[in-house]
């Protein structure tokens, strides 16, 4: 797989060597170029069997597909986004973006909706085009579905030319979104669980046309909206995000909220929606507001700037082998590091889109995604910006908690409170940290590391 990049958005090309598409009981998802537990391969094959809940399947599959082509802040359909699908041998998760960048979809088919063989392991995209979402928006009742992810190399080779290709727009702040919500939501705990009646009441009773930030408060079994947060609330800004689960209410077993901790007063944060269905579950993750992407928070500057975690991060991403479910523990053993490094180290790879985090499983989960993660980096400005703060001398330490750094003239202050760190500048003043760290705060506490790890250097080679 190839792709160009311009300033504001790469065109990403995926190659397929048919459609993917339903005909007479066998829904064939063509794969592009991915990569799987055996290496890099053009057309991977991962899955061949049935899905034994064809019809929340198909419906789910649609709806994850309708968030891909959707620009929640100006409602209009754009053109296809084909979701990234992982097999990780007891499941098939299916991720995907809003438009806009500010909803996270993924479907978990799991092993008791799935009956065959798996034949690899591995991440790629699948082709999703318009006459497949028509084809699936007809499957009913509940004869089982046969599912094919690729085909085997005999079938590719007898196509006779019928290979597509596709362009897709694919923007850097999409890139940069998918390196955010894995560690903005790994924070998150569980906030609420409703019951499929109240699930039902609770999300057909959501108000419509709604584009604001609202609040879903503990009321006995189910939830009620508010326009305040209390605390035990999750936010829900923007409940016309959550519309793509309308269809799937009528096979709901439970619906369940994740968010961070939050108190009267609170302003806008992210939120984690999961409808479970039979053998499967469908994830919505909302941006803190409608209009507010997942690419602009920040979550992940911390995590990009820290060296040390970029070393403990190659040395964990090269024993990851797509496992369904991370244990920090384990690779911590095998890794003979710290508990503590390697999950710093797995947040540093959710930077980089090696790893995702289910928040129903509080587990981090490793994929591949189809782009050059060193990309990440480079695609945040403030890190950017940050780099070139310290290349150009700009910080210097009036105090051991006090940095004063010096930007486009002026000066600003880091005042560091242990792990805390605050700044003057009108970034600061603005988000209170509440988007990730500004430009002055990451130089500081880079050259605050670098000439603490030199001073622990120089008192070793002392003794």
């Amino acid at each position: 797989m190839a792709s160009t990049a311009t300033a504001a958005s790469a065109a990403q090309g995926y190659t397929y060597s048919r459609p993917s598409g339903l005909d007479e009981g066998l829904l064939g998802l063509s794969t592009s170029g991915g990569t799987t537990s055996t290496g890099p391969q053009a057309h991977p094959y991962f899955f061949s069997g049935l899905l034994t809940q064809a019809a929340p399947a198909a419906a789910a599959l649609t709806a994850l597909a309708d968030v891909a082509r959707t620009r929640y802040h100006q409602p209009r359909p754009t053109s296809f986004r084909d979701p990234v699908v992982t097999c990780s041998g007891d499941r098939l998760r299916m991720e995907s973006f809003s438009a806009c960048c500010g909803v996270y979809a993924r479907l978990d088919v799991l092993e008791g909706a799935l009956d065959g063989e798996v034949h690899e392991r591995g991440t790629t995209n699948v082709d999703v085009n318009g006459p497949l979402r028509e084809a699936l928006a007809r499957v009913g009742g509940s004869d089982p579905l046969h599912l094919a992810v690729g085909a085997d190399e005999l079938a590719v080779t007898t196509l006779d030319g019928a290979v597509v290709e596709k362009k897709v727009p694919l923007p850097e702040r999409w890139l940069r979104g998918f390196a955010e919500v894995q560690v903005i939501t790994a924070g998150f705990d569980p906030r609420a669980e409703l019951a499929a009646p109240e699930a039902v009441r609770f999300l057909r009773g959501l108000p419509k046309g709604s584009r604001g930030e609202l609040w879903a408060v503990p009321a006995g079994r189910s939830l009620r909206v508010a326009s305040r947060a209390a605390a035990g609330a999750v936010c829900l800004p923007g409940p016309e995000r959550l519309r793509t689960m309308l269809p799937l209410l009528r096979f709901a077993k439970a619906l369940r909220a994740y968010g961070p901790s939050v108190r009267a007063g609170s302003g806008p944060v992210a939120s984690v929606w999961e409808l479970e269905l039979p053998g499967m579950r469908y994830v919505l993750s909302l941006s803190p507001e409608v209009r507010r992407g997942f690419s602009g928070e920040g979550a992940v500057l911390e995590a990009l700037a820290s060296d040390e975690a970029a070393g403990d991060a190659d040395l964990l991403g090269a024993l990851l082998s797509f496992e369904p479910r991370v244990e920090p523990d384990l690779l911590a053993e095998r890794a003979g590091i710290g508990a503590a490094r390697a999950r710093a180290a797995l947040t540093q790879l959710g930077t980089s889109g090696k790893v995702g985090f289910d928040t129903a499983e509080a587990a981090f989960f490793h994929r591949e995604l189809p782009y050059d993660p060193s990309r990440v980096a480079a695609l945040n400005p403030r890190l950017r910006s940050a780099r070139t703060l310290v290349d150009e001398g700009a910080v210097r330490f009036a105090t051991p908690d006090v940095a004063v750094v010096t930007s486009n003239g002026r000066e600003r202050q880091v005042r560091f409170d242990g792990g805390r760190a605050s700044c003057t500048c009108p970034w600061w003043a603005d988000h209170g940290g509440g988007r990730g760290p500004c430009k002055h705060v990451l130089a500081a506490r880079a050259v605050r590391e670098s000439e603490g790890a030199a001073a622990a250097v120089l008192e070793g080679e002392g003794r």
